[in-house]
């Protein structure tokens, strides 16, 4: 609620028939909040999609859903508000933001300047008096200037201690690196702990190895281990196979596989590893059995049981030793059960590579009390650094606040004509005119009609291969050779040219002017669609009475088929069809006696009022829709929640679309080499034709003046009678 003691007084202006709200003070800023929310033109706004620094609108979205609402368009003024002396200067729009504007009365001012100072430092520029974003976003020049940071991560070319920069080395080795700001890989304080409490456990597990002496083959007992293991599970398959053939020795046949198994593989090209046979068992199968570990072995794991003679077998129970019995299969798992145990238990494998020598001297040495102090530096200068984002923040704000708020509480950008709204993505040129209207979409928007505007979308592309979708609203000239398929050229706001098609279009009317002609393109329309109906209609009729006669000729050594006798005219028809003549031929009478009873001055009134019969209801009709024109509906397909009726008048909507027209002071010659000279010859025989019949028309007018009727008119009865002679006198009357 504003504050009743003080409230803001607001100024608003009237654009486009819109009342917007003035923003040209810090005040008018401060109090944003304030403002009825219904007063804003927009209510949310895309993250993507419009003319404006991508980075600045993430840094708004502070939920990072991709739109920006009004609460969090506030935050981010409440913030910069903050950190400024005055408010206003967020206004200015300004690339640089000036040292001096910064707010150091503060804590976070203080801190924002130092950081400011420094970046410019590192830049080489410590005596400039403003720092634009360009200077503030250049982190890996900044960064690389200092060997700490305050990132948390040391690389190892921040220290010049030889036992440190072993000790992140090997860190990173074991472990792995963390990138730090400028892209070093480096280490950070978790993981300097684990890895030493990795060697620790390293150092604990492989002495607990000496002191119970389970290693009995030293060195060699890892890999007999290992020998010993693949092999486990088919030797106790193969020693179970044996006493189940000696309890019952009918078992024998099944137990070494059937002889249809071999069939099938048999019929098979076999493999050199013998992969068909790896599920048989390892060697035939009788009662008491032993394994025999070279001759007469399964061929899949003949080598498997080479290793385990050669690694297990021989160095405990000797190289002639070709034959295991169960007992000493048993014996042999019985001795590395101990050292098989320790292995399961094996801690600190990721340190393991560095060997126990290298982690007893790392645990010994000094380098890790090294490695710690980096890092408490590194902590130490944490803000300082952390301020150097505030401080780019801070900068984007200086530059694009003003945009925002001029497309978002306002769309004064829009209506002005020195500025391009935000959502405004360039210029489409085509069919001889240009838009300046054309708004980056997503596809085309169900509710886009409802904006009134004649929408024609278009898939824009590059030779790159990158593509985007527009919507251009074309609202001055028509729409008779704008149509799906329609090839222009669109220029983004960055000056680069995209190949244009149209693959959608919303119709509406674009001007009073197209609504004028629009009842007779409709009419001349019709007439050559019937006229093409017509030919179309005779051009098959012709086809048929030539396949006919074709036809007909084909087969005229066949019987010819009777005749028909001639249909006979139907006295009615002929009736009809006089009685239609008469009545056409009474109605011209009627109507030509009407038209020539007029006045001269009358006839231009008529034709004018003709038109005007025809025209007018679609003159209403477009007046009606321009009037309604608005931007609203169109701006939803790009995410936006547009609040105020944000109208394109007539006027406006001819300032967003240029027609093409010569230049001032341009010459013209209408001579034309290619000119249809047989037609212009028709064209100038009709006008004169046209001329003649009007002086005609004329002259019968005053001949009907003269007389009092026309020449056709019979000539009234008492015009031609003879007029009566006076009486003769009666001689024998006698006078009075």
């Amino acid at each position: 609620m504003p504050d009743a003691a003080a409230p803001h007084v607001w100024k608003f202006f009237r654009t486009g028939g819109l009342d917007q709200v003035l923003i040209e003070t810090g005040a008018d800023l401060l109090n944003l909040k304030h403002l009825d929310q219904k007063l804003w033109v927009a209510l949310s706004s895309p993250v993507k999609g419009l003319e404006l620094d991508d980075k600045t609108l993430a840094l708004i979205d502070g939920d990072g859903d991709g739109r920006i609402r009004v609460p969090e368009l506030l935050a981010a003024i409440a913030w910069a508000a903050a950190r400024v002396k005055d408010a206003g200067a967020l206004l200015g729009g300004d690339t640089g933001l000036p040292l001096a504007a910064i707010n150091d009365s503060t804590a976070e001012g203080k801190i924002l300047l130092s950081s400011a100072r420094q970046i410019l430092a590192s830049l080489g520029n410590k005596d400039a008096a403003l720092i634009t974003v360009a200077d503030a976003a250049d982190t890996a020049k900044i960064f690389t200037a200092n060997a700490l940071n305050g990132d948390g991560v040391v690389p190892p070319e921040a220290t010049e201690d030889a036992d440190a920069q072993a000790l992140i080395k090997d860190i990173i080795a074991c472990l792995g690196g963390t990138a730090d700001r400028t892209g070093s890989i480096g280490v950070t304080s978790e993981q300097v702990d684990r890895f030493f409490v990795e060697l620790g456990a390293y150092i604990a597990w492989v002495e607990q190895s000496g002191t119970k002496d389970i290693a009995i083959l030293g060195e060699a007992t890892d890999a007999a281990c290992s020998a010993l293991r693949a092999v486990r599970a088919k030797v106790d398959d193969f020693f179970a196979r044996c006493r189940l053939a000696a309890f019952d020795a009918r078992a024998i046949a099944a137990l070494n596989r059937s002889e249809t198994e071999y069939l099938a593989i048999a019929a098979k090209d076999l493999k050199i590893t013998s992969e068909e046979v790896a599920d048989f068992p390892l060697a035939s199968i009788a009662a008491f059995r032993p394994l025999p570990l070279r001759d007469g072995v399964n061929p899949a794991w003949a080598a498997a049981l080479g290793t385990l003679h050669r690694a297990v077998v021989t160095p405990v129970l000797g190289a002639d030793k070709i034959l295991l019995t169960e007992a000493e299969w048993t014996g042999l798992n019985a001795s590395f059960a101990a050292y098989e145990t320790w292995l399961g238990g094996k801690a600190g494998s990721a340190v393991e590579q560095l060997g126990l020598p290298r982690a007893k001297e790392l645990i010994a040495g000094k380098g890790r009390a090294a490695l710690t102090e980096l890092l408490a530096r590194d902590k130490a200068l944490e803000p300082e650094f952390k301020a150097i984002s505030d401080v780019e923040r801070l900068t984007r704000y200086h530059r694009d606040l003003r945009t925002l708020l001029h497309n978002f509480v306002n769309f004064a950008d829009f209506y002005s004509r020195d500025r391009w709204a935000v959502f405004q993505a360039g210029t489409l040129y085509l069919d001889n005119r240009s838009t300046e209207l054309c708004i980056r979409v997503d596809a085309p928007n169900p509710l886009a009609a409802m904006s009134k505007a004649y929408i024609a979308y278009c898939t824009c592309t590059r030779a790159a291969g990158a593509t985007m979708n527009i919507a251009a609203c074309f609202t001055q000239g028509d729409s008779d050779y704008l149509f799906v398929g329609r090839h222009g050229i669109f220029y983004d706001r960055a000056g680069r040219d995209w190949d244009v098609v149209i693959t959608h279009i919303v119709e509406n009317p674009i001007s009073i002017r197209q609504a004028f002609w629009s009842p007779y393109k409709k009419f001349l329309r019709m007439i050559e669609e019937q006229v093409a109906k017509r030919a179309a209609a005779a051009d098959a009729s012709a086809t048929g009475k030539l396949a006919a006669a074709a036809e007909k000729t084909a087969h005229a050594d066949k019987s010819p088929k009777p005749a028909e006798p001639p249909k006979k005219v139907d006295v009615g028809t002929v009736a009809a069809i006089g009685v239609v003549v008469t009545g056409a031929i009474s109605a011209l009478t009627l109507i030509l006696g009407y038209v020539f009873q007029l006045k001269s001055w009358q006839y231009p009134l008529v034709i004018l009022g003709l038109i005007l019969v025809i025209s007018t209801p679609s003159m209403i009709i477009a007046w009606l829709k321009l009037r309604q024109r608005t931007l609203g509906p169109i701006l939803e397909g790009n995410g936006w929640a547009v609040n105020g009726r944000v109208k394109i008048n007539i006027p406006f909507g001819a300032a967003l679309t240029d027609v093409a027209k010569l230049p001032a002071g341009a010459r013209r010659s209408i001579e034309d080499p290619y000119e249809d000279k047989a037609a212009a010859r028709k064209r100038r025989r009709f006008l004169a034709l046209l001329g003649l019949v009007l002086l005609a028309a004329i002259a019968i007018r005053w001949d009907h003046q003269r007389r009092g009727r026309y020449f056709w008119q019979p000539v009234p009865q008492s015009e031609t009678a003879t007029p009566p002679t006076p009486p003769t006198p009666n001689p024998e009357t006698p006078k009075s």
